[in-house]
């Protein structure tokens, strides 16, 4: 068969790439294991992870433990079941579903279930669960294959006391306590939601620091908050070794000579890409660290033709991020030449309990950069619609030229950081000013009206 593109993955990067050459007129396959249509999104990461916080948040009620007893020990829900959680999950999942077979089919994309490997620089070959093959002719390829959790062989998975993000989902039911190797964005969320649902969380990270493209205000109130949640955090900690002791429960050696033990063990750290199964030495690529594929700022490889999009080629490894990535690069790919597509001022959303959003410079870039700069904060619980909501850990900040008053960032935790983010970057892509905040109308009670308070306070300061 012959297309003038071919999708390998069906996450968004696939989706949104594929849609876009569909909707001018080019003919489009795509290919991915059936199990995985949609992706590691829809399939343990973005869609059920995120809704596995919107359950654990509702039947926690830590929204409203500022209103009903201790903050810290009040539930919503007496005893909360794991298969409650998976319940509301799997509902999503397959809501989800429904709707990207949809979108596929309205679009008339061809739809290849198998595992896909380069035959040539212009054919992707498909083995299908019979081992019949099927060879596909493109034009025009995009490598958005996603990844898959890093493992280390030395640690003794087992699915149900030692596992990893893609299986956390599967517990049989709550631990009482949970190691999470990896201080990462996924190790973050995760500790966080167990955290809320009384568990407790010991986080090691190796770094002595988490999250560092993050404004470091911001790590310091996750930090203080989570704590708050009887997490314990050993940062500059490495694991030596993981093990079972006598009574079943989990054993991490750190090298420092401490020993973490509990129920449950969740191994967060990184991610491996899938294009380590692509041939790709059918086509002269080569991958980087943790298996990355290397882009320009069209998003093609180091054979014009092929493209890479979404997680395959790394950081920041968002779907949101991702769609674009794959829209764009489906643009450039029949656009012509002189046709650029860099993605610039990217949100970043983390869905901890708290949440939070950020986009543009941080405090220490500006500080490292010699910027001179000056900053406007708002508080959630000065807020009427923080008193409201029982909003009492949110904060909104808001960097900005002291000459100008042009926005370098906007900085949040809290409640709807990640819905709020997007009236920051507005304003930011079109170079404004705080100002604008501050002559700006917004609806009372809102947490929108953060921004109106951070500009009021950044330009007293003036």
């Amino acid at each position: 068969m012959k297309y003038d593109l071919v999708v390998i993955g069906s996450g968004p990067a696939g989706q949104k790439a594929a849609i876009a050459a569909a909707k001018s007129g080019h003919s489009v396959a795509m290919v991915d294991r059936k199990t995985m249509l949609g992706g590691v999104t829809l399939h343990g990461g973005t869609i059920p992870s995120k809704t596995f916080r919107e359950a654990i948040i509702q039947f926690s009620g830590i929204k409203e433990r500022a209103f009903y007893g201790d903050y810290y020990t009040y539930s919503a829900k007496g005893k909360i079941s794991q298969e409650e959680l998976r319940l509301r999950v799997r509902h999503v999942e397959e809501r989800e579903m429904r709707v990207i077979q949809d979108q596929l089919k309205r679009n008339r994309i061809d739809l290849y279930f198998g595992i896909a490997s380069f035959g040539d620089e212009h054919t992707v070959v498909v083995v299908f669960q019979d081992m019949e093959k099927k060879f596909l002719s493109a034009e025009k390829i995009l490598i958005a294959c996603g990844t898959r959790p890093a493992r280390h062989l030395s640690i003794p998975f087992d699915g149900e006391t030692i596992i990893d993000v893609d299986e956390i989902l599967d517990l049989p039911e709550i631990p009482d306590e949970m190691v999470v190797v990896g201080g990462g964005i996924i190790g973050l969320e995760y500790a966080s939601m167990f955290a809320a649902l009384g568990v407790e969380v010991t986080i090691i990270e190796r770094n002595p620091s988490i999250l560092p493209f993050v404004d470091s205000e911001i790590v310091e109130r996750l930090i203080y908050h989570l704590r708050n949640l009887n997490v314990t955090f050993r940062l500059g900690e490495s694991v030596s070794r993981i093990e079972k002791d006598a009574k079943n429960k989990v054993v991490a050696s750190l090298e420092s000579g401490k020993k973490v033990k509990a129920q449950t063990l969740l191994y967060a750290v990184g991610r491996q890409t899938n294009a380590d199964t692509l041939n790709l030495e059918a086509v002269g690529l080569k991958t980087h660290k943790h298996g990355r594929l290397s882009v320009n700022d069209n998003f093609q490889t180091e054979a014009p033709h092929i493209y890479a999009a979404g997680d395959v080629i790394g950081f920041p490894a968002l779907a949101a991020t991702s769609m674009d990535q794959g829209r764009l690069a489906s643009c450039h790919m029949f656009a012509g030449p002189g046709t650029t597509c860099a993605l610039k001022l990217l949100p970043y959303g983390i869905y901890t309990i708290p949440e939070i959003s950020m986009i543009g410079r941080t405090e220490q870039e500006l500080t490292e950069m010699k910027i001179p700069y000056e900053f406007g904060a708002a508080r959630f619980d000065e807020l009427a619609k923080g008193g409201i909501l029982g909003a009492n850990i949110g904060y909104l900040k808001i960097l900005f030229d002291p000459q100008s008053l042009k926005i370098f960032g906007v900085h949040i935790i809290g409640e709807t950081a990640t819905e709020l983010i997007h009236i920051g970057q507005a304003v930011l892509k079109l170079g404004g000013t705080i100002e604008y905040f501050r002559d700006t109308v917004f609806n009372y009670p809102t947490l929108a009206e953060a921004y109106k308070v951070a500009a009021l306070d950044g330009l007293n300061k003036l």
